[in-house]
């Protein structure tokens, strides 16, 4: 019983001291959040090493309010906290189309934005990845785009890793 106890231990402890994390080589899903009204973004993300990716975001929106899009790159660095558990940082920007569609307003034109990003994800053993990130965006309009020019977004991600 003893020696079961201790093979259980030590194989235990070994995996635990083989799990670094290595970012997927693709995950795609979406991103929940809520930045000048776009909502949920279809998102992908690819390795393009060890620790650094690169994530494309496509958001929409069609209602009787506006209609735009959004499309969004971002260059990653992920470093491990510990086990399943990454942060990461990145930088990148976008560009976009919006009309407005609200009473009294001829709003619409084509933007482009600078983007930063910081957050925490989670790796789990299946090939699901859950994460919450800040992105502020930085943007550069015409006087008559009907959105800010500062727009902080705070966002929960689902993807399939594969």
């Amino acid at each position: 019983m003893k020696k079961l106890f201790l093979l259980a231990l030590v194989t235990i402890g070994f995996g635990m001291t083989t799990q670094a994390q290595t970012i997927s080589e693709n995950a795609i899903g979406l991103r929940f959040g809520g930045a000048n009204g776009l909502g949920a973004e279809v998102s992908y993300q690819r390795a393009l090493g060890d620790n650094n990716r690169l994530e494309l975001d496509l958001g929409w929106r069609n209602d009787s309010a506006f209609d735009a899009y959004k499309i969004t790159g971002l260059y990653q660095w992920v470093w491990n906290i510990d086990g399943g558990f990454n942060w990461y940082a990145g930088l990148g920007g976008g560009v976009g189309s919006v009309s407005d569609n609200r009473a009294n307003r001829d709003n619409e034109g084509v933007f482009l934005f600078a983007a930063g990003d910081v957050g925490i994800e989670y790796n789990f053993d299946i090939p699901l990845l859950i994460s919450l990130d800040f992105r502020p965006e930085f943007g550069f309009f015409s006087s008559d785009y009907p959105l800010d020019t500062f727009s902080p977004d705070v966002a929960l991600g689902v993807r399939y890793q594969f």
